[in-house]
């Protein structure tokens, strides 16, 4: 059974359909970067008053001989830490898994 022409370009647009991430097309770019980095500041902010708490919990709970407020404030501790590494590193991430993205073949 041939293939017809039309189904030439579905089988070619299937392995290859052009498209890559471009600036410019949208307008609002920059006001959508702009909320988003907002955003992102203002998680960073509340990431520190997590930690700042979460570490008072953690005194306290040492110098009151509560155990369990000392393990709620290392985990809290342990959580903010990480926010934080994910919040900063999330650009990098992105434009790591972008960049091997484009190797896909």
């Amino acid at each position: 059974m041939p293939m017809t022409p039309l189904a030439d370009r579905f089988i070619q647009l299937a392995y290859d359909p052009g498209i890559s991430p471009q600036g410019g097309g949208l307008p609002g770019l920059a006001v959508l970067k702009n909320v988003v980095n907002s955003i992102n500041l203002f998680a960073i902010v509340a990431v520190v008053g997590a930690l700042a708490v979460a570490l008072c919990v953690w005194a306290w709970g040492h110098f009151t001989g509560g155990h369990q407020a000392e393990a709620n404030g290392k985990k809290g501790a342990v959580i903010a830490a990480g926010a934080a590494l994910g919040l900063g590193a999330a650009n990098g991430i992105v434009a790591f898994f972008s960049a091997l993205g484009t190797q896909v073949q």
